[in-house]
């Protein structure tokens, strides 16, 4: 099969890269270390070449921290509502035909994204999530989009997992915080417990409970973990059986459904990558129409 071209996922601390053959169909994939952080001043370029040295001579296609300040070229954000199409006619060519930066999304709120829209878009193009849906994508700044008609129509951030390890490595409950998380019981108790009452509070509890011996200190991750992360889903106001659609990696993914149906939804796993290579061939194809 023919390769078509080279797409980027470029976070702030790993990068992605995909080559795509003329279907659509990955046919090797490349993951490192080299994020946004970790490409010198005027780097960027080089990285590029650098790729083209291992995957061919093809078009490429970025997305991601590749586009913020910090990055390569700080290119414009559009406002939503938007669809692929949008996206495809305000991307930035670096370099015309060979190399482009597709543009973040930003919310009338007053929130901002950079490479989930792609993931977004591409799992209502690919058939993933239906074109009117809620799709949630956890991680360390976790974003709740509102889609309409195929466009993501606004979205939310929230930085559960930044302030969950923040927790973990700079806070009072660092020594009791070492366990692993699992969805087990006490996940599940701290997610019904971060879907209503003082977060804060509930959170300087969690290292009193384990001093008055009625948590395990083992257990204490596990339940600080579903603290946060049922305080995240209770910002939805989920109704009986409302879908949600979840982008994530298995591990997060099932912690995020387990929260999602203690709260009374239902949750939909979505592969992520498939929805990202869905969504940047898509913007590829139509920038070439």
């Amino acid at each position: 099969m023919t390769c078509d071209m080279i797409a980027v996922d470029w976070g702030t601390t790993n990068r992605r890269a995909y080559l795509i053959d003329a279907a659509g169909q990955v046919l090797h994939t490349e993951r490192d270390g080299m994020g946004l952080l970790a490409v010198p001043p005027g780097g960027f370029a080089d990285e590029i070449s650098g790729i083209r040295a291992k995957m061919g001579d093809l078009p490429v296609l970025l997305a991601g921290m590749v586009g913020s300040a910090k990055g390569w070229v700080n290119v414009p954000y559009l406002t939503c509502p938007a669809g692929l199409a949008d996206l495809a006619g305000a991307l930035h060519w670096v370099e015309p035909g060979r190399t482009a930066i597709v543009p973040g999304l930003c919310d009338r709120a007053g929130d901002v994204m950079r490479g989930e829209e792609v993931q977004l878009l591409g799992a209502v193009a690919a058939g993933l999530a239906p074109g009117d849906a809620l799709l949630c994508q956890p991680g360390t700044h976790c974003k709740w989009a509102r889609m309409e008609g195929g466009k993501v129509a606004s979205f939310a951030t929230a930085m559960t997992g930044e302030i969950f390890a923040l927790l973990k490595n700079h806070s009072l409950l660092a020594d009791f915080l070492g366990g692993d998380v699992e969805d087990g019981e006490a996940f599940r108790a701290g997610v019904r417990d971060g879907l209503s009452g003082r977060l804060t509070t509930r959170l300087f509890r969690v290292r009193a409970a384990a001093l008055l011996g009625q948590r395990s200190i083992e257990d204490s991750a596990a339940y600080a973990s579903g603290l946060m992360i049922g305080h995240d889903v209770g910002g939805e106001n989920l109704r009986e059986g409302d879908p949600v659609h979840i982008l994530a990696d298995p591990h997060l993914g099932r912690l995020y459904a387990a929260a999602v149906h203690c709260a009374g939804g239902q949750p939909i796993l979505i592969d992520s990558h498939a929805a990202f290579v869905a969504g940047i061939f898509r913007l590829w194809k139509a920038s070439q129409s």
